[in-house]
């Protein structure tokens, strides 16, 4: 495996950069991401896998794929897969979802805007919701198309921007760290126009697919802002920047249990409905 790529937008690769993309190991290294995989968006790498037409053979990388559920997904379905992550704390339960569900699949540590595989080195390229959290959203759709052959498949799924974890993020938008010098907001990944901007003319037949997932794990507002702020890495991230102002944590605490409980009563059957976008395309 070669880094042919180092550069792929201002900034990327600086040592500035490198100090950014150390605290996104440790925001996502933070608390249980495993469990929020597991409990709660699981099924949404097989959502993308049978989206993009993942076949047997297929060489296939996965971009920040956490504990792997497209990975698996993907290796479930014959494909020779590897799973990409810049936060190798991961890979440990990832490891574990893989025996349990009977397959094998190689695990890399590597940041989205600088991937350490040769061009057009795969079959196909996905991310379910993970390579939306790349602060550089040009530098990050550049590689995933660098490493995709001609003809090849890329699948990318992230929260929409007006969905419920979209609106989570602007909830806490006011009481988070500014978004350093070219950083872009995550959601806007679920921004059909932005990932078609992003995409460009480097892809033909791009298929765009608006679904939600359906979450009955919490019965309040409070429940679910108290998991997120035990389990989930933003989240916990919010509320240690803000842990000395009392007055903050509570206007936090207020606006995550009242975004619940409006969800809650809007979907009026005790279910969560968290709306994703799934962007596909054909390497041009």
């Amino acid at each position: 495996m070669t880094e042919s790529n180092p550069t792929t937008s201002a900034g990327v690769g600086s040592d500035a950069d490198r100090e950014l993309k150390s605290r996104h190991r440790s925001m996502w290294a933070s608390g249980d991401y495993p469990a929020v995989a597991a409990d709660l968006v699981w099924p949404l790498g097989a959502k993308l896998v049978d989206a993009t037409g993942v076949n047997a053979g297929d060489r296939v990388l996965d971009i920040a794929a956490g504990t792997g559920s497209a990975a698996i997904r993907a290796a479930e379905q014959g494909a020779v897969v590897v799973a990409s992550d810049l936060v190798p704390e991961l890979f440990e339960a990832g490891r574990r979802n893989a025996a349990d569900a009977g397959v094998e699949l190689e695990w890399v540590e590597a940041d989205a805007e600088r991937l350490p595989f040769d061009d057009a080195a795969f079959d196909a390229a996905i991310s379910a919701i993970g390579i939306m959290f790349a602060p550089h959203h040009e530098a990050a759709a550049g590689e995933l198309l660098r490493v995709v052959r001609p003809g090849g498949r890329v699948g990318v799924l992230s929260w929409t921007p007006e969905g419920f974890i979209g609106r989570m993020f602007r909830a806490m938008k006011p009481f988070a760290a500014p978004l350093p010098p070219g950083a872009q907001p995550a959601p806007l990944w679920g921004d059909e126009s932005h990932v078609r901007e992003l995409l460009g003319d480097a892809v033909d037949g791009v298929e765009v697919q608006r679904d939600s997932v359906a979450i009955d794990r919490f019965a309040t507002g409070a429940e679910f802002r108290d998991y997120f702020k035990a389990n989930y890495g933003p989240t916990i991230a919010v509320y240690r920047r803000i842990a000395d102002d009392a007055d903050a944590v509570q206007a936090l605490d207020d606006a995550l249990a009242a975004l619940g409980d409006t969800q809650l009563k809007s979907d009026g059957d005790g279910t969560m409905r968290w709306e994703y976008l799934v962007v596909t395309a054909t390497r041009r």
